[in-house]
C-alpha cells in the first residue's frame, strides 16, 4: 500500500479538472466499491498530512534547538499524527534538545499499550 501510495504521490498529481473527473468516475462505482476507494484515498491523504506535518516539525526543531541526533529524528518520525500536532505546539517552548527528549519520554509514558492495561 505504501509503495502504491508513494508512486501516486510522486507521479500522479491531479489538477482541478483531473480531480473532478476522478470524483465523477468514483461516483459511477457501486456504493461498496466507492467505500473501498475512498478508504484508500483517505489513508493516502492522512499519510500525506502526516508527512507534511513531520517535515514542518523537523524544520522547526532544527531552527529552535539545532540539529538533533538520528535517534531522536527516528523517534519523532514514529509519532502519530495527533502526537505530531501536539509536538508542533510544544516545541515552541523548547530551548534545548533535552526539552525534546523530556517531551518524547512523557509521550511514551502517557501511552499505555492495550496489552499493558489491567482490568
Amino acid at each position: 500500500m505504501q509503495l502504491i501510495s508513494g508512486f501516486i504521490d510522486t507521479y500522479l498529481r491531479l489538477n482541478a479538472q483531473e480531480t473532478e473527473i476522478f470524483q465523477s468516475e468514483i461516483a459511477q462505482f457501486e456504493p461498496t466499491q466507492q467505500e473501498v476507494v475512498m478508504q484508500i484515498v483517505t489513508s493516502w491523504m492522512e499519510e500525506g498530512i502526516q508527512q507534511g506535518e513531520l517535515k514542518v516539525i523537523q524544520r522547526q526543531l532544527t531552527r529552535r534547538i539545532g540539529d538533533i541526533t538520528p535517534e531522536l529524528q527516528e523517534r519523532v518520525r514514529g509519532l502519530s499524527l495527533t502526537q505530531l500536532e501536539d509536538l508542533a505546539e510544544a516545541l515552541l517552548d523548547f530551548s534545548t534538545e533535552a526539552d525534546l527528549v523530556t517531551w518524547l519520554q512523557q509521550q511514551q509514558s502517557d501511552y499505555i499499550s492495550p496489552c499493558d492495561r489491567s482490568f
